[in-house]
């Protein structure tokens, strides 16, 4: 099936998730050219965002469709802001992007797609859906209750691997995906550029950041300013204190800029001691790899996967995805031992699960 489409397209009513960039309006006017009636919807996350609102509303009359802008700030900082703070302050490193399109994204539209009696929510995400007979992907997949339901879901990359986003929805649910449809999930980046040109779409020109809440991707400035680090010893491999810390928020493993140790070196960030308030770093970058980690917080997109598995991991976005087995462990956490050495595994981070192309689903990891 594609993801793009649903039976009966002039018939559905779909809320479109709206940005101001490029992606969300060449999506939209591609459902309103396929025969959806399509309704716009703007959520308001954070302060710094009104140029995309008024951008939005440029995209909307252009389109000749409804839209919706929504308030939705204290929401967000509740739900992702709080979230950030609270995991650097337990000296984790977030991924606010993940848990934004589960709690946010698409929770909100959601809500919304109910309020206007909607069939459908769309994004301009690049990622693809598609709807599979269970008996023959459930077998495939080593699947329990292989003659039930009837038929499932699958999350699939998308076409364009440069722009993929899959590695954020692993959190989403059969629920979820029933309802969902990623208009741009089997076009090039180019191509969209190049429709939305064709088309004088009145759309931003700068492409999303890294954080979209963090002012000129300026991490320190921002961790500086919201929370309360002090100094501290940083501890070498062989327990030795070698320099001084800035506060353990504004390190992550693997780092190597920003580490002020004078005289020796290179260091690596290689662990945190959060009791001790001690930066543990390491000059050998080999002590930066492992084969085996612990994921926790999981979410199947298809609940019947039987473990042991063996399957794809990738533990940062854009990342390489290595072989690896995956058994379960205690307190329904993951044990994850991949076929080659990764480089700073890091608590807080997203490990998401392949089968090919398909998102099996994924954690944090320990």
């Amino acid at each position: 099936m594609n993801s793009t489409k649903k039976n009966n397209t002039r018939h559905n009513k779909i809320l479109v998730a709206l940005s101001g960039g490029v992606d969300s309006a060449v999506a939209a006017a591609l459902l309103k050219k396929q025969g959806y009636e399509v309704i716009g919807a703007y959520f308001r996350f954070f302060e710094s965002t009104w140029k995309p609102n008024f951008q939005v509303k440029k995209i909307a009359k252009k389109l000749g469709i409804p839209l919706k802008i929504v308030d939705a700030r204290k929401e967000f900082k509740k739900r992702v802001i709080d979230y950030f703070l609270d995991a650097y302050e337990a000296g984790l490193t977030p991924n606010p992007c993940v848990v934004c399109n589960k709690e946010m994204k698409f929770r909100l539209h959601f809500d919304l797609m109910k309020k206007y009696e909607a069939d459908y929510v769309a994004t301009g995400h690049y990622a693809r859906i598609t709807k599979q007979s269970s008996a023959f992907s459930f077998r495939k997949l080593n699947f329990r209750n292989s003659s039930k339901p009837s038929f499932f879901y699958k999350l699939l990359e998308a076409t364009d691997k440069t722009k993929d986003q899959s590695y954020f929805l692993y959190r989403l649910s059969q629920k979820d995906l029933a309802k969902i449809i990623f208009p741009l999930g089997e076009y090039q980046k180019s191509d969209v550029k190049r429709l939305a040109k064709k088309m004088k779409l009145p759309t931003l020109e700068s492409e999303s950041q890294d954080i979209c809440f963090v002012a000129r991707n300026d991490l320190y400035t921002y961790l500086n300013k919201y929370l309360k680090s002090s100094r501290g010893n940083v501890i070498d491999a062989s327990g030795n204190a070698v320099g001084l810390h800035r506060g353990l928020p504004f390190y992550t493993i693997g780092q190597r800029k920003g580490i002020e140790i004078g005289g020796t070196g290179p260091y690596w960030v290689a662990g945190k001691n959060i009791r001790k308030n001690e930066l543990i770093v390491t000059d050998n970058p080999k002590n930066l790899f492992t084969k085996k980690f612990l994921v926790g917080k999981v979410n199947w997109i298809n609940k019947g996967i039987k473990l042991p598995l063996q399957a794809k991991v990738q533990i940062r976005y854009q990342s390489k995805r290595i072989s690896a087995r995956i058994a379960l462990g205690k307190s329904g956490k993951l044990i994850v031992e991949t076929k080659k050495p990764l480089r700073a595994v890091t608590a807080g981070q997203s490990a998401v699960f392949y089968k090919g192309k398909e998102v099996l689903g994924g954690g944090t990891i320990i």
